[in-house]
């Protein structure tokens, strides 16, 4: 059976594609087959093989098992705009029963699957669901990316509270230092880890050109 994790974020903008792609090196430590998936990605960019999504594609190759792209990024919209107003420009429709398949079919060949979320946990998917009832169709336990700036502390408490009411596990949360002038950061670092109730996995520096392979991991041993 193989391991999972759903990363989200306590805005857009905060480092999820960064340390989804950390936890992806991390995992093939210990995993042979790794794999990651951007369930929904909106905007895109030209590539020798068509337009692409960045974040899709800095996935698949922090991965280690090569997949189809309607596996691994099954809803690529052109427009970079919220998921529910890209899919409604590009006349789709966003299925979270085809994404839950095509998890379970990445799940099924991968020994480890990291699913990257768009946006915040809860953003719109059309008018009516967002990225937290695609999480609660996954049940995966979650990675919280926590982008250290003004405001971060109502947004990380706010997001582990909704992780938690959709009946999941906040499996671990990562402190990623994207202010580099926040006042009091080492301050607000430790409100949060006294009390979102999970462990910190990385404290990730601002970095000038980040890297996965340059974030460091506590021990997620016992959750992965």
């Amino acid at each position: 059976m193989s391991v999972g994790f759903f990363v989200t974020g306590t805005d857009t903008e905060v480092g999820k594609t960064l340390v989804s792609c950390a936890l992806l090196h991390h995992l093939r430590r210990s995993h042979a087959r790794v794999v990651g998936m951007k369930p929904v990605a909106a905007g895109t960019v030209d590539t020798p093989h068509g337009p692409d999504n960045e974040d899709a594609l800095a996935l698949r190759a922090a991965g280690s098992l090569d997949v189809p792209r309607a596996l691994s990024n099954p809803y690529c919209l052109p427009l970079p705009q919220s998921p529910h107003l890209a899919a409604r420009a590009a006349g789709v429709t966003i299925d979270l029963d085809v994404l839950v398949d095509r998890y379970r079919q990445l799940a099924a060949q991968a020994d480890a699957v990291v699913v990257e979320g768009a946006g915040g946990f809860h953003v719109p998917l059309d008018d009516t669901r967002t990225g937290a009832d695609l999480a609660q169709c996954l049940g995966l336990p979650v990675v919280l990316v926590v982008g250290l700036r003004l405001g971060c502390l109502n947004h990380a408490l706010l997001t582990a509270e909704a992780v938690r009411a959709r009946g999941l596990r906040l499996a671990g949360w990562v402190a990623n230092r994207i202010d580099p002038a926040m006042a009091a950061a080492d301050d607000n670092l430790a409100y949060l880890r006294a009390r979102l109730g999970a462990p910190l996995w990385a404290d990730v520096p601002r970095l000038e050109k980040p890297r996965p392979e340059q974030v460091v991991w506590a021990d997620v041993a016992g959750h992965a």
